[in-house]
């Protein structure tokens, strides 16, 4: 396949994809089929899609601390966490079987969704005066435990950051949105490196899609600071549903 075939295809989905991530995280539920349906092998499409994603959400993650809408106080405590338990996690990756997971995803993609869709205040911001201490403990279990999940199997974590963020520590949408980037970017930068230094990036292509990736991300970081919940929940529930439907087709098909 040529590449102006391959930019034909992978372009317009990774402008999506970045748009989603940007807003609910999940975006590589889009990005990454987009470059095997361009035709890359399964290890120069991961090492591509983390190339072109990560500079778009350079772009996000940046909207986001100018618009002052980044919890400052957690930030190093969740990125030191999330890198410490994806460590973890890759490491677990390669002596248990990650079928398990799946299955347990399985049942709780479901609940997830009803349970979004039925919580009307989960989305409303509340009164925070939680002590320092307490709130950097639970950001750490936070951190810890999805970046476990990150680094054990990762679809979605950006989406489960967020949740997080926003059912424990009542973080408002838009602000949870944008510690979730800064915590996914930081996780990133590590995976862009290996793929990189292994020779595992298409350059032609990975350059071009970030370019789009960029737009994609600056378009749902600013519909998010402007619409908060109302743009939030909806793209959220898309991405639940898009990680069910992976999740299925992986274990029975």
């Amino acid at each position: 396949m040529s590449i102006i075939h391959q930019l034909l295809i992978a372009c317009p989905l990774v402008f999506l994809a970045g748009f989603v991530d940007a807003i609910a995280g999940g975006g590589g539920l889009i990005s990454l089929p987009a470059y095997y349906m361009a035709g890359l092998p399964p290890h120069l499409a991961l090492g591509t899609n983390k190339m072109s994603s990560s500079i778009g959400t350079v772009f996000s993650t940046a909207t986001y601390i100018r618009s002052g809408f980044v919890y400052k106080r957690i930030i190093l405590v969740s990125v030191v966490g999330a890198l410490l338990g994806s460590w973890i996690g890759a490491r677990c990756a390669l002596l248990l079987d990650e079928q398990i997971l799946r299955w347990v995803l399985v049942v709780l993609m479901p609940v997830l969704a009803v349970f979004t869709v039925l919580k009307k205040d989960l989305f409303v911001p509340t009164e925070r005066n939680m002590p320092l201490i307490k709130e950097q403990i639970i950001t750490a279990v936070i951190a810890l435990t999805i970046g476990w999940y990150d680094g054990f199997f990762g679809p979605g974590a950006g989406m489960f950051l967020m949740l997080a963020f926003i059912g424990i520590l009542r973080l408002n949408p838009i602000t949870a949105s944008g510690n979730a980037k800064v915590v996914n970017l930081c996780s990133n930068i590590a995976a862009v490196v290996a793929f990189a230094v292994g020779g595992k990036v298409l350059y032609t292509l990975a350059f071009p899609c970030a370019a789009f990736s960029i737009l994609g991300n600056l378009l749902g970081a600013r519909l998010t600071i402007k619409n908060g919940a109302k743009i939030i929940r909806p793209v959220m529930l898309v991405v639940v549903f898009l990680l069910l439907i992976v999740i299925i087709r992986d274990l029975f098909f």
